[in-house]
């Protein structure tokens, strides 16, 4: 039958209210939306869904069905609209704070660590994994159960009107850009596209009396910021909230100078570029009055994993795994981080890195000219435009490669960063 409302599918959600896209992955009960992209059609799997336990199926193709299934299969124009449409909905039934974040580099972890210190004192939901996309944030929102206090919503972007897009339904009224870098040029065209992109974050929350966590060391955040009637600033050299960073044992430590009850936190994060990530936790933290000891607890016991910023022991070396992903902003700060650790025998192993657009070339060159500015023992390339840069260090066409490469030294007693794109799967040159 044809859905009479977004309202009518709401009441069936209350009853039912978990979501499924996957047929794979479906449980009984489930609303089964059929989704479909490019290289898949969810409508195909509607009357499979019904037939493994979904409660309902939300389709926007003609499907050929029983009478019997007539009123569980519900006829939409668009089922990501509708989707989209219902997690708004859903959004509307809260007046808890539901924080915002996004930026170019360091938005997971930020997410996760913010989530971290206000799960510690409120019921808090957030983004799972960085299932941050125009699916992945409605999916999100409707994860919220009644009983939330908190929420936060990692949003990814790759395009300009994309965030606007996710604030229209997910409707933060809190928010932070960890930063704008050179990410997504391919999407954005420059990186004063990826700042307008970034910076509809700040338009929502500017035309809906919302407060902005901002980065005020980053002099463009703050000119990006301007006209917001709510504003918390953290940094280093300026802010409400101020600390600086140290390594100890190579780890981050932080230490306030400012604005902070807490004096030191020692986290399990590796690079002194994790600093803006960590004061955006505790900034969210105290505005929000989260206890100190319970703030500086939460930090200190979050352990990175899914290979972001992870100290790891790897056949008698130590390895700084940070291959989630990488543009040239995250692999500046990488490779600066890892010239300036205390450590011998420094190996880089770093992948090409996706979506520059036309300026690939020139940005894979530039960061063989950041690593020429360095002593290392050796340096690996994989992948990318590496291939055509001119270098003198060794190069391999995959991750694969560049394992076995690996493998035939023997290596011991060495420190290495690997670090990459997601699409070259770099944690690859680990694995046995």
């Amino acid at each position: 039958m044809k859905l009479p409302s977004i309202s009518f599918l709401y009441e069936l959600y209350k009853k039912h209210p978990q979501i499924q896209t996957d047929t794979r992955k479906l449980k009984l009960g489930d609303l089964y939306f059929a989704l479909k992209g490019p290289n898949f059609n969810g409508n195909v799997f509607a009357l499979a869904a019904l037939e493994n336990g979904a409660s309902f199926a939300i389709v926007d193709e003609p499907i050929a069905y029983s009478e019997a299934i007539d009123n569980r299969i519900l006829q939409v124009d668009d089922v990501l609209s509708t989707l989209q449409a219902l997690a708004k909905y859903h959004r509307e039934q809260f007046t808890i704070p539901f924080i915002g974040i996004t930026g170019s580099n360091g938005k997971t972890t930020t997410k996760e660590l913010v989530y971290a210190v206000l799960a510690s004192h409120f019921k808090t939901y957030t983004t799972q994994g960085n299932y941050n996309n125009h699916i992945g944030v409605p999916l999100t929102l409707l994860s919220i159960q009644t009983d939330a206090q908190m929420a936060v919503i990692e949003m990814g972007a790759n395009h300009l009107n994309e965030i606007a897009s996710y604030c229209a339904y997910a409707m933060p009224n809190y928010g932070l850009i960890t930063n704008c870098g050179k990410a997504h040029l391919e999407g954005f065209g420059s990186e004063d596209g990826v700042k307008k992109g970034k910076g509809e974050l700040y338009d929502y929350l500017r035309n809906h009396n919302g407060t902005a966590f901002v980065m005020s060391d980053y002099t463009y955040l703050v000119n990006m910021s301007d006209g917001l009637s709510s504003v918390y600033t953290y940094g280093n050299v300026s802010g409400d909230l101020q600390a600086n960073a140290t390594t100890v044992n190579s780890f981050l430590q932080v230490n306030f100078i400012k604005g902070s009850p807490i004096q030191t936190i020692q986290t399990q994060l590796v690079g002194e570029y994790n600093l803006p990530n960590i004061l955006a936790a505790v900034s969210i933290g105290l505005y929000f009055k989260v206890p100190a000891e319970k703030i500086k607890a939460a930090i200190e016991n979050y352990a990175p994993s899914n290979s972001r910023s992870q100290l790891l022991k790897w056949k008698g070396n130590d390895v700084i795994l940070d291959a989630y992903n990488a543009n040239p902003s995250s692999m500046q700060l990488a490779i600066e981080n890892f010239a300036k650790l205390n450590a011998t025998h420094k190996i880089v192993c770093i992948g090409g890195m996706k979506e520059l657009g036309n300026t690939s070339l020139a940005e894979h060159q530039a960061l063989i000219t950041l690593l020429e500015n360095h002593h290392w023992e050796q340096v690996i390339l994989v992948g990318g435009d590496f291939e055509k840069c001119k270098h003198h260090y060794t190069y391999f066409e995959n991750a694969l490669d560049a394992k076995k490469w690996l493998k035939a030294q023997a290596l011991e007693n060495r420190t290495l960063l690997i670090k990459g794109s997601r699409g070259i799967k770099m944690e690859q040159v680990l694995e046995d």
